[in-house]
């Protein structure tokens, strides 16, 4: 499977995902504004709160089409308690065909990353890396192009700015680039040095599933980690929500490390020590 094909099929799921999430938190915020309640939901997850109602309403869903050859039309729909209108009914089966089409989309996605070097050997041992995961790395990062590790602490918006702080889309981290307009004439425009997509999903994803993922190396190294942060002069002063973050995105970038060390020689390529390593004398943990 080509790079670009692959990204493609990455890309899509998640969109569906996307797509099957926003429906569900309108669902909810349906349900919600039904019981006189605030929908208070976001377009991007859904709450523990919202997946309880969403539970009760598949139950709705599955007992009224339970035993149905297709689905009802609006002329026979008897609705109950929970699933009152046909359109409420419509909707609900539209949550549930995303849903259907997210799951295989995703075992796709496992099936089609199977024989790849880097996802057998490497990524799909490690708990809390699932096909989903490792489909965004395998499909987002250009292995040939990261010379150092530090090169993908770059592109996943991992590495330091200037300023000493953490890579962000500050204006002040924004670089300038050239780019031709709509008139085909030559210009320049601020913008940010890194993958976003990439560095939500390694951040916001992968980092919450190691954790989850119970006692493994990542999780240790969190742990340590953090325990660190709190003991430190500065650090200790800052919010348990700012220490959580700066842990989950050093654990990360521990990962980063080994990802590069495994990928690298599959491909034939030569293996440099990080930083840490090459100019301070500090030892990565194996």
């Amino acid at each position: 499977m080509s790079d670009n094909s692959l990204r493609t099929l990455v890309r899509g799921a998640y969109d569906i995902q996307k797509l099957r999430i926003q429906t569900g938190n309108r669902i909810v915020g349906n349900f919600k504004a039904k019981l006189g309640q605030d929908p208070g939901t976001t377009e991007y997850e859904i709450d523990e709160d919202g997946q309880a109602i969403l539970a009760s309403i598949r139950r709705s869903y599955k007992k009224i089409t339970d035993g149905v050859v297709s689905f009802p039309r609006a002329a026979t729909f008897k609705g109950d308690e929970v699933i009152s209108t046909y359109t409420e009914l419509s909707l609900v089966a539209q949550y549930i065909d995303l849903e259907t089409s997210e799951h295989q989309h995703f075992l796709r996605l496992g099936h089609a990353l199977k024989g790849m070097p880097i996802y057998d050997t490497f990524l799909a041992p490690i708990k809390g890396i699932g096909p989903a995961m490792a489909g965004v790395i395998v499909s987002e990062i250009d292995i040939t192009k990261a010379r150092h590790p530090s090169s993908l602490w770059k592109y996943a918006g991992l590495d330091v700015a200037d300023d000493g702080a953490g890579r962000s889309r500050r204006a002040d981290h924004l670089v300038e680039r050239d780019y031709t307009d709509r008139e085909g004439k030559p210009a320049k425009r601020k913008s940010i040095t890194f993958n976003p997509f990439l560095k939500t999903k390694l951040t916001g994803v992968l980092g919450p599933s190691f954790l989850r993922a119970g006692d493994n190396k990542y999780s240790a190294i969190y742990r340590d980690y953090k325990h660190r942060l709190e003991s430190h002069a500065t650090h200790s002063e800052a919010s348990k929500g700012k220490r959580h973050n700066m842990a989950i995105r050093y654990m990360v970038k521990m990962f980063l490390i080994d990802l590069y060390t495994a990928w690298r020689p599959l491909e034939g390529l030569p293996v440099s020590l990080p930083y840490h390593e090459a100019k301070l004398g500090h030892k990565h943990a194996a």
